[in-house]
């Protein structure tokens, strides 16, 4: 199965609530969020991106009614890089509308994604992050 194959399923399995897009990342993964939001900057491991962004921003929704892709506009693949251009969207434990586009150029090896690039509207994340109090900490 090519590397698009597999992004696709994995962002199927996660609109469907079967599972997360983070099952594809290597342990050694390096990720980068461009621009200024509050969560802008380079992690370096998977383990320093899930607890440093999604672990936080996942706090900001209902544990039973999480965060989703909602609609996969396009996903490419050049030379084991993969770019999915996605939008997603949730409802946060304070009630409020969160909807945003992502671009994610995703460069793979064996299946797992080592490296991610994301681009999404820095300013529609920083609303969430500042102005959406999150849930339990402890995932609770």
């Amino acid at each position: 199965m090519g590397d698009r194959r597999v992004v696709e399923d994995a962002f199927e399995e996660w609109a469907n609530g079967e599972g997360h897009v983070s099952r594809l990342f290597a342990e050694d993964m390096t990720w980068e969020i461009a621009g200024r939001s509050a969560v802008s900057g380079r992690y370096a491991s998977a383990a320093d991106f899930v607890a440093g962004v999604l672990e936080p921003f996942a706090w900001r929704f209902p544990a039973d009614h999480p965060f989703r892709p909602v609609r996969i506009r396009s996903v490419l693949e050049d030379a084991g890089t993969v770019v999915v251009v996605w939008d997603g969207a949730g409802t946060t434990v304070a009630g409020t509308p969160y909807e945003n586009t992502y671009a994610w150029i995703l460069r793979m090896r064996d299946g797992r994604i080592v490296d991610g690039l994301a681009f999404f509207d820095g300013s529609a994340f920083d609303e969430l992050w500042f102005g959406v109090p999150p849930r339990n900490a402890g995932g609770g």
